[in-house]
């Protein structure tokens, strides 16, 4: 009796030690999407959407997201697939730039035309947010810790200027600045275009920029841009339905 006495205490006791013990990150489920990019999902679930007044709890379906901001070079091979030249583009931002950077200069249509042609859409405002900041309130991609220029590509000094694409960093550089479901660049960089409304004018766009202080960083933050505006500020990324 005695010896099965201390057995039940050293389980529980190793039963206590594993409960005590910090939960390790689940790994993030990927898909390649058509385009040739990889895709992270966001479970579905509630999360906590917005700030101040405006916060509050909603639901979303599962979907996943593309992990990088799509980039020049992914740009470049959709014109060459449906036969379309660039356009001029406001802001130098040529295709003949660096491949890994974002592509920029690209108003609304352009961003819906090519997640259309791959089986994507751009991401409603609240999908955007929820892939930045996770299911626990979070300000930024990577928790409540200000921004440093170990997190994210923004104008940490009040002083930056625009310097042609090497104002952008590579996709993925910021390591340290990822969401928690391992998606990067949802802070700064480049701001991004999502499918929802701002007003009957402009369309939401979320994530903050390379030209941006920290505050515009905030997962939460939105405001307009008028969707014929070219940018070298304005990115995007596409979305799939997981179901």
């Amino acid at each position: 009796m005695r010896r099965v006495i201390a057995a039940s205490l050293v389980l529980a006791w190793l039963g206590f030690l594993a409960d005590s013990r910090p939960l390790r990150a689940e790994r993030p489920v990927e898909i390649l999407g058509r385009d040739g990019s990889p895709m992270v999902l966001v479970p579905g679930g509630e999360f906590i959407y917005g700030e101040g007044d405006d916060r509050r709890s909603l639901a979303l379906p599962s979907f996943y997201l593309d992990k990088y901001e799509v980039t020049t070079k992914r740009y470049t091979k959709f014109l060459q697939a449906i036969g379309q030249k660039e356009r001029e583009r406001s802001n130098e931002s040529s295709l003949a730039s660096p491949g890994d950077r974002p592509i920029i200069g690209v108003d609304w249509q352009d961003a819906e035309a090519y997640c259309h042609y791959y089986g994507e859409r751009l991401p409603t405002e609240e999908e955007w947010e929820k892939a930045a900041r996770g299911t626990d309130g979070r300000i930024y991609p990577w928790g409540d810790a200000e921004p440093t220029r170990a997190v994210a590509n923004y104008d940490w000094d009040g002083k930056k200027r625009w310097r042609g694409y090497d104002s952008l960093s590579p996709v993925g550089a910021y390591e340290a600045g990822k969401s928690p479901y391992g998606i990067y660049d949802l802070a700064g960089n480049v701001t991004e275009w999502t499918s929802s409304d701002y007003d009957r004018e402009t369309k939401v766009v979320r994530g903050g920029s390379w030209l941006v202080d920290a505050v515009t960083l905030r997962s939460a933050h939105r405001h307009g841009v008028i969707p014929t505006y070219r940018l070298n500020v304005l990115g995007f990324r596409c979305l799939q339905d997981a179901s």
